[in-house]
């Protein structure tokens, strides 16, 4: 049988993610969207007038806490290195929250697209990004 935690994760409904973002203070306007996600559960959130944020909400047991604290950091470190990264939102001055058995983050909402590898120019301001991001990790 499976633990609480990861039985609330295989069970996550609309209702627990806002009930788990107003936990935290935000007021959802009840509009959500779920975003692909290999691993975790990832919602883009409607929040009452102010922008959409996303919230990604953690797989149990898969990595500890201080290892998402260090991605959060890393993350972090590359945003001021202006790599085009969106580092978590610190709120209530923190990154990672806890709110019954879910691990949820914030984020600002930025839209994205896979880039055209065609072109090589691109390749090669994609070569650099990876490099920049070598150095700072």
């Amino acid at each position: 049988m499976s633990d609480p935690a990861t039985l609330a994760f295989a069970d996550l409904q609309p209702d627990d993610i806002i009930s788990t973002l107003e936990d935290l203070g935000f007021v959802c306007d009840g509009r959500f969207l779920a975003l692909n996600s290999y691993e975790n559960r990832v919602y883009q959130v409607g929040i009452e007038d102010d922008a959409p944020i996303v919230a990604k909400f953690y797989r149990p047991e898969r990595w500890s806490d201080a290892s998402i604290l260090e991605e959060h950091q890393f993350a972090a470190e590359l945003a001021e290195q202006e790599i085009p990264v969106v580092p978590p939102v610190e709120h209530l001055r923190e990154t990672l929250h806890h709110s019954g058995h879910h691990r949820v983050a914030v984020y600002e909402c930025h839209g994205g697209r896979a880039p055209d590898l065609d072109n090589y120019e691109l390749q090669k301001q994609l070569g650099r990004f990876v490099a920049r991001i070598h150095l700072v990790g």
